[in-house]
């Protein structure tokens, strides 16, 4: 692997030139569209709803009401600041409403649900679900976290089957839903469709909440169909609903680096966000900038950042596999990679998982055991750039280069999404 280490910069250098050569009339972004936004002022974490909240609370409808209320600004606050502790209030909030509910406890049931998804605990979060469908009620929303539980299992016939009980197309959140399955099945133009009249639904029902998150996914589908320019627009729309969104100004920050490679500003934008939401994965993004721009002590100290945060912290639990195995194999510590690999396919034995431990067996130099759980596991089962990347790097060990150059030309088409570090590794293949 350290071998093609000067052949990916030759491949990078390449690549800087083909993109300064670029036409003038190419899309691009103009910080004047984001830079209110940027110094926007960091969230609130303070709540009228705090102070009705004890483990003295009993369960008259007020107090419950009370308790949801404020799981969903610990929600909220952990959206906006990255700080994992509010997920855990969130959680504890919504334990003690489940344990202290008379009625409505299915809806309760499907909150903490949700609570444990965001956690990635998914077969505790599916256990609460069956608990929730027991009680009969809120019939289609139970059935919808179903068919989202299922997607994140890798349980893909079970969700299509929550997916057809759900069916209605005037329903938001069904359409979302099946935005997801068709993305998932590799048609991006009909994901987008349907994610456009998703947003229509949700521009039309004047509800901002609804409206934010179907412009920040939407925009992230644009930007898979490198419609860049419609993608970009939605990040700034979502910014206008919410200047302190994160995710948008990441999305904004992509578009940058990836697309215009502009690493400096990608990283300006990226520190702005990081100024006021602590999430782990943004140092890692910062460490694939620095790469980029062959600013190794960045690199390494991002890195050093991002391992503080996860490796100190149990509260995170499994939230971070997939990035812990990626982040291990870097540092070529590849039993521990490998191991880590194992216990994400236990707990969500998706194609996803499958490629990292096929991944992590390929670092240990088992070339033919990783092949196995790619042609088993992963081809035909997910259409996602980075685990088909792994695979072609798998079939090249094996001396399978028909496979590799089919690879090879679907994830050039994918190099947008991937950003430019991985597509000088493509190149190489």
């Amino acid at each position: 692997m350290k071998a093609t280490k000067f052949y990916t910069i030759f491949m990078l250098m390449l690549l800087f030139l083909v993109s300064c050569q670029q036409k003038e009339t190419e899309f691009r972004t103009n910080s004047q569209d984001y830079d209110q936004f940027l110094a926007s002022e960091p969230v609130k974490t303070t709540s009228k709803y705090f102070d009705l909240w004890d483990n003295k609370i009993k369960s008259d409808s007020l107090q419950l009401l009370s308790l949801g209320n404020v799981a969903g600004e610990y929600n909220r606050f952990f959206s906006g600041t990255g700080n994992i502790q509010y997920l855990k209030d969130a959680e504890k909030s919504l334990k003690k409403a489940v344990e202290i509910a008379a009625i409505g406890k299915a809806g309760y049931l499907r909150a903490l649900a949700r609570n444990y998804i965001s956690q990635h605990r998914f077969r505790e979060a599916l256990d609460l679900a069956e608990k929730a469908r027991k009680f009969g009620s809120g019939v289609k929303e139970t059935q919808s976290l179903l068919f989202d539980l299922h997607m994140e299992l890798g349980n893909y016939d079970l969700a299509n089957q929550y997916l057809d009980s759900i069916q209605n197309m005037s329903d938001f959140g069904y359409l979302i839903r099946v935005a997801k399955w068709n993305d998932h099945k590799g048609d991006l133009d009909t994901a987008i469709n349907f994610m456009e009249k998703a947003l229509a639904k949700a521009e039309s029902s004047k509800n901002k909440g609804l409206q934010l998150w179907s412009y920040t996914n939407l925009a992230d589908f644009y930007g898979h169909a490198l419609r860049i320019e419609e993608s970009y627009n939605l990040y700034l729309r979502a910014l206008n609903i919410d200047p302190q969104n994160a995710y948008a100004k990441k999305g904004i920050a992509w578009i940058v680096y990836s697309h215009e490679r502009n690493g400096t500003e990608a990283l300006r934008i990226l520190d702005s966000i990081m100024q006021k939401n602590q999430s782990p994965e943004y140092y890692l993004l910062k460490a694939e900038i620095a790469d980029f721009m062959g600013n190794d002590m960045l690199r390494v100290q991002a890195l050093d950042d991002y391992y503080k945060i996860v490796g100190n912290n149990p509260q995170y639990g499994d939230m971070y596999n997939a990035y812990n195995v990626d982040f291990l194999l870097e540092m070529d510590v590849e039993q521990k990679a490998y191991k880590l690999a194992q216990e994400e396919v236990n707990n969500r034995p998706t194609p996803e998982s499958y490629g990292w431990l096929a991944y992590s067996l390929l670092h240990l130099g088992e070339n033919k055991k990783a092949l196995e759980l790619i042609e088993k596991h992963v081809m035909g089962a997910t259409f996602e750039p980075a685990i088909l990347h792994q695979a072609a790097e798998i079939y090249k060990a094996n001396g399978k280069m028909e496979k590799v150059r089919e690879l090879k030309q679907e994830l050039m088409e994918a190099a947008y999404e991937l950003g430019p570090i991985k597509e000088a590794q493509i190149a190489s293949l």
